[in-house]
């Protein structure tokens, strides 16, 4: 807050009105109240050729001798003013930032899974892909989450808590597999521990997405969902190059429980905060009796439903789902043909991630800074033409035209084996921004996590498609003759959402956003900037534009 003392003896500076100021009263001691909107620079001083808006909103003391104004400076869109921290910056910074980084790290215990079941468990390709989708059934029942953490509070809370929960089970799971050799060794018993870890995680994240929706919305700030993505990169990095390292030399065992202990790291750190030290909007608790609990849920399931029916949300929503679920999925049969017939070391496998997962931080980056103003549209059209693409270059590798161009089998997996699905993780930045910008006000949970849990359902849509597809045309352990036929319908059918790309809206509610606030700056300039009231008569002023100040 910014007071200023204004006198009679001491007029405004470096202000040539273009009306002339009426003659001074004899008194100024009346009883109406001295208003005044003028719109004065506090820099004026120091940098007279930089004008600021303030906007005077209290008169809080006025006499023949003086004017006191409090001013109060308009909110910008970063939160606050600049210089200043936000409020609970770093406690968000720790809690989020750490769970994405471990939320992309459990790339490292997932590697060794995949792993132990291909080579200790001797499962067919078909069965492997099927563990790999029907352990993320979990992820589907996510909008449960969101409308959960919305509507039910956990001690005051309705966000951290649901991290520790989550955080929980995943501990529970991978420490199971880790402690208990009974639980790696029997299918069923690992299929209980790869759904309760899917259930940990798919709460943490709920809670995690609308923690940061939140806090972009209550601060201002559009497109934190680029840092998460960051951090994910970072830590897939990590736990590729960790996991393909160890795999030659340490047993699956010892990286489930080497998670296990990051994961207690992260329980700790969310047990620690609180959320009210985050500086996030509250609102009312509900009341504790179970009809209040039950309206509320009804509620916030009513405000999903309200929001899904927005042409804005369910229109690229339908696109993101489609586009997903039209593609079968062959990564198990993929991943069993680079281990079992082209003999790949686990490193080289584990450093292919590596580098993929470097591409996906780095497109991100350059996204964040650059193709935010992009048109989102063209921006996503060409993702896709280029995930569509990508699958060729498994055909490379199955065909074996990369030895005759003299490039090694190792080295063209290092560089392109995970091409493709950093390219469909990196495709859903865009519509994260966007989902997280339309949420409404006690929403965020519901709506974000309704997206992740589509995004989910048509992935397993996909995999399932995939051992269809893999069953079809005959692909199985030993013989993958057939297995390039099944990768050209994969391409033919990525290009396919190419054809209702209309559903997907031009431009990313970033640049809408920074061409009203470029247009409302312009418009400032040279509106009126304020009116001096004086016992009901009306003296207007305008203040000249820089140019003609300095001329």
């Amino acid at each position: 807050m910014i007071c200023s003392l204004i006198t009679p003896d001491f007029p405004f500076p470096s202000l040539k009105p273009l009306f002339a100021r009426p003659p001074p009263k004899p008194s100024l001691s009346f009883p109406k109240p001295i208003l005044c909107f003028h719109h004065r620079n506090p820099n004026i001083f120091e940098n007279p050729s930089k004008p600021v808006g303030i906007f005077i909103k209290t008169l809080v003391e006025s006499n023949s001798d003086r004017v006191l104004y409090r001013e109060v400076k308009k909110r910008e869109g970063n939160g606050g003013r600049r210089g200043f921290a936000l409020v609970g910056s770093h406690q968000m910074l720790l809690l989020c930032g750490l769970g994405y980084w471990v939320q992309g790290f459990r790339c490292f215990p997932w590697l060794a899974l995949n792993f132990h079941m291909a080579h200790y468990l001797n499962l067919h390709p078909s069965i492997l892909q099927l563990v790999q989708n029907s352990g993320n059934f979990p992820m589907v029942a996510k909008p449960l989450y969101g409308i959960l953490s919305d509507a039910l509070y956990i001690g005051g809370a309705r966000r951290v808590p649901y991290v520790s929960i989550g955080v929980l089970l995943q501990v529970l799971s991978w420490g199971s597999l880790a402690l208990i050799p009974v639980a790696g060794e029997a299918l069923p018993a690992l299929m209980a521990c790869v759904l309760l870890s899917n259930l940990g995680a798919s709460i943490t994240e709920v809670a995690k997405d609308a923690l940061v929706a939140e806090y972009g919305q209550t601060n201002k700030i559009c497109g934190l969902q680029s840092y998460t993505f960051m951090a994910l990169a970072v830590g897939g990095v990590l736990g590729n190059f960790i996991g393909g390292y160890n795999l030659s030399s340490s047993p699956p065992r010892k990286m489930f429980l080497l998670f296990s202990i990051i994961l207690c790291f992260q329980l700790s750190v969310s047990l620690a905060t609180r959320e009210e030290s985050l500086g996030l909007l509250q609102l009312p608790e509900p009341d504790v009796h179970g009809k209040s609990i039950m309206e509320n849920v009804r509620n916030q399931i009513s405000d999903l439903v309200t929001s899904i029916s927005d042409p804005s949300v369910y229109r690229p929503l339908a696109w993101v789902v489609a586009s997903i679920s039209v593609v079968p999925l062959l990564s198990g049969s993929i991943f069993c043909y680079q281990t079992q017939c082209l003999n790949l070391d686990p490193s080289v496998i584990g450093m292919s991630r590596v580098v993929s997962q470097l591409v996906l931080l780095s497109v991100t980056v350059f996204y964040d800074h650059h193709w935010k103003r992009v048109s989102m549209r063209k921006l996503i059209g060409m993702v896709q033409i280029l995930y569509a693409s990508s699958f060729l270059l498994d055909i490379v590798l199955v065909k074996q035209i990369n030895l005759k161009l003299g490039i090694s089998n190792e080295l063209f997996a290092l560089c392109f084996s995970g091409l493709a699905e950093t390219i469909a993780q990196f495709k859903l930045l865009p519509f994260s921004v966007l989902f997280a910008s339309l949420s409404p006000k006690g929403c965020e949970g519901s709506l974000i996590s309704f997206f992740a849990s589509a995004v989910c359902l048509s992935s397993i849509v996909g995999g399932f498609f995939g051992i269809g597809l893999a069953s079809l045309i005959g692909i199985r352990s030993g013989d993958y003759s057939s297995l390039p036929v099944g990768i050209s319908i994969q391409f033919i059918a990525a290009l396919l959402p190419l054809m209702w790309i209309h559903f997907v809206p031009k431009m990313s509610p970033v640049v809408e956003r920074e061409k009203k606030r470029g247009m409302s700056r312009r418009s400032r300039k040279n509106r009126r900037v304020g009116r001096v009231m004086y016992s009901g008569s009306v003296y207007v002023y305008r203040r000249e534009r820089e140019s003609e100040v300095q001329g």
